[in-house]
């Protein structure tokens, strides 16, 4: 594979986006050689609904749009960032029991650092913010046929 992978779309900030943006990354990184059936991509389909879910949810009609950019680095580290043009970082918001939202960057957080990855809140130069992930990079291992030997 190659050093350095990039993919990026630009969507509108409506709800129909966020099943696009899941789809455009899980179907990337199918193409760059992560299976859309596994775990890994399982946690990257759900913080991807997350962060665009957050987009459009918590930008108040101020971001028409927002970017999802993927970068995959040597095959070691993968790179997701959600980028919308209201400049308001997401806020840490109580759990209570009653409330029925609010809990996607508690969700975010705990994946990432589950996968032994990182979270980052930045702000961009035209005055938004880009939260992003990075995980490590790891492809499953391909199932041992039974009769315990992998064909050639």
């Amino acid at each position: 594979m190659a050093d350095h992978l990039e993919a990026s779309v630009t969507l509108p900030s409506d709800p129909a986006s966020v099943s696009a943006a899941r789809s455009y990354v899980v179907g990337t990184l199918e193409e760059w050689g992560l299976p859309s059936d596994t775990d890994v991509a399982d946690t990257v389909r759900l913080i991807v609904s997350e962060l665009a879910t957050n987009a459009v949810q918590h930008t108040f009609g101020q971001s028409p749009t927002f970017t999802v950019d993927i970068a995959l680095d040597c095959d070691e580290h993968l790179r997701i960032g959600v980028t919308d043009s209201h400049p308001r970082f997401p806020k840490r918001l109580p759990a209570a029991v009653q409330q029925d939202n609010g809990r996607g960057m508690v969700i975010v957080r705990w994946l990432t650092a589950e996968c032994g990855g990182k979270l980052r809140v930045r702000p961009t130069r035209e005055g938004g913010k880009t939260v992003s992930i990075e995980l490590p990079w790891i492809i499953p291992a391909e199932p041992v046929p039974a009769g315990g030997q992998q064909e050639p």
